[in-house]
């Protein structure tokens, strides 16, 4: 009896160590599945983030070829068709054109002064005629997020990797959109027919405008400025006196010594800075509004997060040879840097994460537990697409994460 009990009590022993090893094979087995799961995910993250570098690459490329190439198209194009029509007479006249060539029937137009620089401006030009203008300090390497005071928080990360790893689908859309030919060849065949009157009214701007136009251009060479709202009230001058001209590029091109460079350069600063600051302080007033549902709210807000990224990337992906150009033609580029406007605007950014996890966590807190974690998951999704834009998080923004976390525990509970 004795050896029966002892041998009993061997297999019993021998069976739960088989089926203990047998759990371990079948864990091991799960922890090397997700293991090589995991590998594949990295694998493929991989790959899309070297496919969005190329395709910003070629963006970038085919971007400032069409930016530095427009102007001198654009010159071509309306030469050729004013070549191919002086062989011919024209019977059709255009009666706009022949109220503006009578218009600028002024012989002695006295134009008005550029708008008076501000005591920055003056002391750079007294300084450009004595010492040559210092190095630029480098661009700097991380996001600075101007002054104020952010921080990484590692907690956004883990939680929206917890909620993600299985679920990682990323889009990317890019619409193209071009001009009919068959619109731009009607507007060739008219500006043919209407050639005599057109042609006119430039050679009498040509004439009787040059005094001007050499004004202009002793304005815009000789013009520097030290920050980017005196280049803003300086364009918007120079348009006004350009706008006087039948057709400012065709009288223009009549005048070698006319600085196109420089004036295409300041009005892209000036157009770009207005662009950004005006997105910004629309970002920076955004208010949710209470009677508006969950999903357009949260739409809006996303939209509006949209608009911020792209205009900052698209000003971080040609800063470096923007900042060399306008450094050459004495306009200011620091509001570029993440210690200027680019720094503010990703910081105004954090108004929209606070807003949008406040409001998620509300919905949370009223809805029920079956949408629970599909809720989270986009609360957690977008805070942790601005941790990441903007460098961090603040203190306040903080604290709307953890009131986004604790609900979500509270509704699990």
């Amino acid at each position: 009896m004795p050896l029966e009990d002892g041998a009993i009590s061997e297999l019993c022993q021998t069976t739960r160590l088989k089926k203990d090893l047998e759990d371990s094979l079948a864990r091991n087995g799960s922890l090397e599945k997700e293991n090589q799961e995991l590998k594949q995910e990295v694998a493929r993250l991989k790959a899309q983030i070297s496919s969005f570098k190329a395709h910003d690459n070629e963006r970038k490329s085919i971007l400032w070829k069409k930016l530095h190439n427009s102007t001198t198209d654009a010159s071509q194009q309306k030469s050729s068709v004013l070549d191919q029509s002086l062989e011919a007479e024209s019977v059709c006249s255009r009666p706009s054109f022949q109220e503006l060539a009578l218009r600028k029937d002024r012989q002695s137009k006295i134009p008005k002064p550029a708008p008076p620089p501000s005591a920055n401006e003056k002391k750079v030009k007294a300084s450009a005629s004595v010492l040559p203008a210092p190095p630029p300090p480098p661009l700097p390497l991380k996001l600075l997020a101007g002054s104020r005071s952010v921080r990484r928080v590692p907690e956004v990360v883990e939680l929206y990797r917890s909620l993600t790893r299985k679920d990682a689908n990323m889009e990317s859309k890019a619409n193209a959109t071009a001009a009919p030919a068959a619109a731009f060849t009607r507007n060739m065949i008219g500006e043919i027919e209407n050639r005599s009157t057109y042609v006119s009214a430039i050679k009498s701007d040509v004439e009787k405008q040059k005094e001007f136009i050499n004004f202009l251009i002793s304005e815009v060479q000789s013009t520097a400025f030290k920050d980017i709202s005196d280049v803003e009230v300086f364009v918007k001058w120079l348009d006004q006196e350009l706008s006087s001209l039948v057709d400012e590029r065709a009288v223009l091109k009549h005048f070698p010594q006319w600085p196109e460079r420089k004036a295409d350069a300041l009005r892209e600063a000036a157009f770009s800075y207005r662009d950004l600051k005006n997105l910004e302080a629309e970002v920076s007033s955004f208010e949710v509004n209470p009677k508006e549902s969950f999903n357009s709210e949260l739409r809006r807000i996303q939209a509006l997060q949209d608009r911020l990224e792209q205009s900052v990337n698209n000003v971080e992906r040609v800063r470096e040879s923007t900042s060399k150009r306008y450094r050459d033609f004495q306009i200011p580029w620091e509001w570029m840097l993440d210690t200027g406007l680019i720094g503010q605007m990703k910081f105004s950014s954090l108004r929209l994460a606070r807003e949008h996890m406040k409001r998620t966590g509300k919905e949370l807190e009223s809805h029920e537990s079956s949408q629970e974690t599909g809720l989270l998951l986009q609360g957690v999704r977008f805070a942790y697409r601005v941790h990441q834009f903007a460098g961090g998080f603040d203190a306040e923004t903080i604290g709307a994460f953890e009131y986004l976390r604790k609900t979500s525990n509270i509704v699990k509970s």
